[in-house]
């Protein structure tokens, strides 16, 4: 019985360790963009996913005036993030509104980024990504 017990909380060790090497290994850094540029997306908007543990927004847009359009994927954080941040709701854009979008583009030169600052052009309502312009100054 002794020896039971003894596999069962080895067995339960285990299985924490590997739930939480898991969950580490799933989340991936921001190396993949460039936060030195800033690109400027005009367009319209295809969809925003609003999923854990990024919301994704496609936009049919360009970076220069009479450019063909494309689709750009562009990622932000987490919709608790998102919320607190910059007053996101999920609702905050339909396919089909014309927005501006600011982002850091991708370092391979590919069709996405991660966004910075979304304006809504019919509005002028403004939504920012970034948690950490709206703590307190100074706080580091």
């Amino acid at each position: 019985m002794r020896q039971l017990v003894k596999i069962a909380g080895a067995v339960a060790v285990t299985c924490a360790l590997v739930a939480g090497v898991h969950s580490v290994a799933a989340h991936h850094s921001g190396t993949m963009f460039d936060p030195s540029k800033t690109v400027i997306i005009k367009g319209t908007v295809v969809e925003l996913r609003w999923v854990n543990p990024h919301v994704s927004l496609s936009i049919n847009g360009t970076t220069k005036e009479g450019e063909e359009p494309a689709l750009w994927i562009l990622e932000m954080s987490s919709p608790g993030n998102l919320v607190r941040s910059g007053g996101w709701r999920r609702d905050a854009v339909k396919p089909g509104d014309l927005v501006e979008a600011a982002m850091a583009p991708l370092r391979d030169g590919g069709k996405g980024g991660s966004l910075r600052k979304l304006t809504v052009i019919a509005t002028g309502e403004v939504f920012t990504t970034n948690i950490r312009e709206q703590e307190r100054p100074g706080l580091e």
